[in-house]
């Protein structure tokens, strides 16, 4: 089970101050977070991707590969990579690039993002969303498994004898998580392909979410990649935890009622009900993600949403000492103990790497914890 924290890297005001950080400041931050994540013991950072204000983390492949110099262990990932208004072609290159100065740690999130005028700002038609996710992602895994690609499609001029370089690391692509938060096409896609499916469901209610992995299960299961049980999930969350609930909640409370994407609507008391928000105790943390896994099944990976709204860094920071120190030890090993042995662990570099020897070793299939990654 891999257990990380994700930024969706605003800008935002601290409303109990009024002070908003500067760009560079946020940025600067960022990359302070994802060392935090490596020193407390966390397995993963995710970036977001975006191109409007509030936001500043529209160069994913820049930051990874800044945090990829800073740290050893961790797993470098998106949060979204755009793949309708980025071209496959970019994608390919960019991301093979990191897997090699990150040592193949690395993955990466699909989605088609939710900010409508991000398309045309690249050329592209909100209205062929979902076509052109399809027909990029095509692409892209051509790119990455084929050493010369000729192809022609709908969205993009033809490719001659085309060879994307450098080539993934060891001959094996970064692991692809396809993230939807309403798109059941999206978690086809991911079944189809035999790839990750990430709900990041830190807006809606739990059941939306329910149905739509339970979907890309059985789709996974269809097309021959595994029992459903053996699909290979990822959930978003959000936490803010003290020592004790009271104290959490009359902190959280003004920047979750000024926060850019929620504030101003249900209560605090009513998201959380509602959606995997947790303000409180490490202890109600620790609970309330466990139900995760009775909502979902056994799954991969779980992120934490952990810095919007205008949280000062300290307090980040803080908040990540007691999720290394109280939280995840806790969380690690209850899932661990529950997980069945047939159900796969999170996909790395060097498990697929493995995988893949070994069936070009002809020793055979490999174990199930490991069948599920190689498509």
């Amino acid at each position: 089970m891999q257990f990380g924290v994700f930024t969706v890297g605003d800008v935002t005001p601290d409303p109990t101050t009024g002070r908003t950080p500067t760009e560079g400041e946020r940025i600067a931050a960022m990359v302070a977070i994802a060392r935090k994540a490596e020193e407390v013991g966390l397995d993963v950072f995710a970036t977001g991707e975006h191109h409007n204000e509030p936001f500043v983390p529209s160069s994913p492949t820049t930051l990874l590969g800044y945090v990829a110099a800073q740290t050893e262990r961790l797993l470098l990932s998106t949060a979204v990579t755009l793949i309708t208004t980025n071209d496959p072609v970019k994608i390919a290159e960019d991301y093979a690039m990191l897997q090699h100065l990150a040592g193949g740690r690395v993955d990466l999130t699909m989605g088609r993002g939710n900010t409508g005028p991000v398309y045309p700002w690249f050329g592209k038609d909100i209205r062929d969303g979902i076509p052109l996710a399809v027909e990029n992602y095509a692409l892209l895994r051509r790119l990455w498994t084929e050493d010369v690609v000729d192809w022609e499609g709908r969205f993009r001029t033809p490719l001659q004898s085309f060879t994307s370089t450098p080539r993934p690391l060891d001959g094996v692509p970064p692991f692809v998580w396809h993230g939807s938060i309403r798109s059941p096409e999206i978690a086809e896609q991911a079944a189809y392909y035999g790839d990750g499916f990430f709900a990041n469901h830190i807006f809606w209610p739990k059941e939306h979410f329910i149905r739509l992995v339970d979907f890309y299960r059985r789709r996974y299961e269809h097309y021959g990649h595994g029992r459903a049980d053996q699909a290979v999930v990822g959930l978003g969350g959000q936490v803010f935890v003290r020592k004790n609930s009271q104290d959490a909640v009359r902190e959280f409370r003004p920047y979750f009622d000024n926060a850019p994407v929620y504030g101003h609507g249900p209560s605090l008391e009513e998201f959380t009900e509602q959606t995997p928000l947790t303000v409180g105790s490490p202890q109600e943390v620790i609970d309330k993600t466990l139900t995760f896994r009775e909502h979902f099944g056994d799954y991969q990976r779980q992120l934490f949403l952990i810095d919007h709204a205008g949280l000062p860094l300290d307090v980040v920071l803080e908040q990540m000492e007691i999720l290394g120190s109280e939280v995840v030890p806790v969380l690690r090993r209850e899932m661990d103990l529950m997980r069945p042995a047939h159900v796969p662990d999170a996909p790395t570099h060097a498990s697929r790497t493995a995988a893949r020897d070994a069936a070009t070793a002809g020793l055979g299939a490999p174990e199930p914890a490991t069948a599920a990654t190689v498509a």
